[in-house]
């Protein structure tokens, strides 16, 4: 095993659109959270909300901003507005637009049936990050709640250009499951932390505290399982 899989894994909480679900996932020690630009989701953020959101978030933990196949100038215009560390592109941007604005980038791709993953990231190289999530025909581009095959990405890992993150229906349950079999070095959660509703459907950017403390254990507990000698 490699050094960099010995390191521990990154969470992101992605999705928020509540002030007291940024305080939530800063308490829980969550290394980034998502802030969702696309105007298709429920998870949507304007501008100025966002600004306010992430107006107390403190220092190290890093304002990811989401963006499905944007305009230039909507990009620009976010981030005139908000001091985002990152830009996550979730869309069928190639790889000379997502570097066009000159800030660090992870390129996310939905992996569906017969898809070449070595050959989907092949032109993004100078990615901060290569995020894998779960694809549902008609449904959003990621926060579908829906998972895929991660051992997909266990042949595939050491291969990648740019650091692995996994994304795609992970929850507490679940998470510890995923680093042992991915050993990714991030790991992006949205729907697995939602309220739900009386039917148990996630109240898609309603975050819940106690689920993000949970899912936040659950990787702090396969890691220290995965760097306990045998």
């Amino acid at each position: 095993m490699s050094t960099a899989h010995l390191q521990r894994t990154r969470v992101k909480i992605c999705g928020i659109t509540r002030a007291q679900d940024a305080r939530a996932a800063v308490d829980a020690g969550a290394d980034a959270i998502g802030l969702n630009f696309w105007r298709g989701t429920p998870r949507v953020v304007t501008p100025a909300h966002a600004l306010a959101l992430v107006a107390d978030v403190p220092a190290y933990v890093a304002i990811v901003g989401l963006f499905v196949d944007p305009e230039p100038a909507d990009v620009r215009a976010v981030l005139a507005q908000v001091p985002l560390d990152l830009l996550q592109f979730h869309g069928n941007e190639p790889a000379a637009f997502c570097r066009s604005f000159a800030r660090r980038y992870v390129k996310a791709v939905r992996v569906r049936d017969g898809l070449d993953l070595l050959e989907s990231v092949s032109s993004y190289g100078d990615a901060a990050g290569l995020l894998f999530d779960a694809y549902r025909e008609g449904d959003l581009p990621g926060g579908t709640g829906h998972a895929f095959d991660w051992t997909r990405l266990a042949s595939v890992r050491d291969r990648l250009p740019r650091p692995l993150i996994l994304s795609g229906g992970l929850d507490a349950a679940n998470v510890g499951q995923a680093i042992r079999d991915v050993h990714p070095f991030a790991v992006d959660v949205s729907s697995g932390v939602e309220e739900r509703d009386a039917a148990g459907v996630p109240r898609r950017g309603l975050k819940d505290a106690a689920r993000i403390h949970a899912f936040v254990e659950g990787v702090r507990s396969a890691d220290g399982r995965r760097f306990t000698p045998s």
